[in-house]
Formats: C-alpha cells, sequence, structure tokens
C-alpha cells in the first residue's frame, strides 16, 4: 500500500456540521476505495491566494491515508463533482515522510517547526498545481 495525502479547500460559506460533512465524505471514499484513513488536520479559514467561485476564504483540511494506487484516482474523480470543495490535491508521500495511520501512543510527535515547514511547502504544492490547471484551462478557451 501507498501513502497519500488529500489537501481539501472547503467553502468558507458553510457552516461547521457542513464542512465536516464533506471532510466525512472524503473519508468515506478513501475507505471505500480500499484506503485506511489517519491523521486529518484542520489548518483552519484561511485567506485565498485569488479568487475561487467568487470565494477569496476557505477552510484547508489535510487527509492521510494508505491505499493501493487505484485509490486516488477513483477519490478525484468523486472530488472532482462535490459541490462545495473549491480544491484538491492528492500526493504521494515518499518513504521518509514521517506520519503513521495508526498512531503509536509511545512515538513523539514531530517538532512543532517540522510540521509548519512541511505543512508550508504543501500549501505551496497545491497553490501552483491550483495555478497550472487554471493556466491550461485559460490556454484552452484561448484556442
Amino acid at each position: 500500500m501507498n501513502r497519500y495525502e488529500l489537501a481539501l479547500v472547503v467553502s468558507a460559506k458553510l457552516d461547521d456540521e457542513a464542512r465536516a460533512a464533506v471532510v466525512s465524505r472524503a473519508k468515506n471514499y478513501i475507505e471505500r476505495f480500499g484506503g485506511q484513513v489517519g491523521e486529518t488536520e484542520e489548518w483552519g479559514k484561511r485567506k485565498l491566494a485569488y479568487e475561487i467561485n467568487k470565494e477569496r476564504e476557505g477552510f484547508y483540511y489535510f487527509i492521510q491515508f494508505e491505499a493501493e494506487g487505484t485509490c486516488p484516482n477513483e477519490l478525484e474523480k468523486r472530488m472532482r463533482i462535490m459541490d462545495n470543495v473549491l480544491r484538491y490535491l492528492t500526493v504521494c508521500k515518499d518513504e521518509n515522510d514521517t506520519f503513521k495511520v495508526t498512531p503509536d501512543k509511545g512515538s513523539e510527535a514531530p517538532a512543532e517547526a517540522e510540521v509548519d515547514e512541511e505543512a508550508e511547502a504543501v500549501v505551496e504544492e497545491v497553490e501552483e498545481a491550483v495555478e497550472a490547471v487554471e493556466e491550461a484551462a485559460e490556454e484552452t478557451e484561448a484556442e
């Protein structure tokens, strides 16, 4: 099984229950396609780098999971049509990344600075991927 991380940007217009339902639905999709859900990080409300669907803010969630290679494709098919998901990105984690799907109670958490650096890197990857997709869409419209 491979290790992955799903980054979700959910609409800020939703109430807490609706946002929790979107994240729960994403976790259910992961489990449906044979994955095991690990840690879920909620970063809270953040200002977006640019407007998406006339929204300037979104809630960021990061879901770590283990699954077979077909799961991310199936998961992204479902994320694509979910109304309240502004953006998503599934990243395959390499063997050196430190996270566990079933956390050991005796293990120490990584240093807070390491987590912040890793999180910032993931956010940058998500923003770069979104920009690339939008540029490609604009080029397609221009043709």
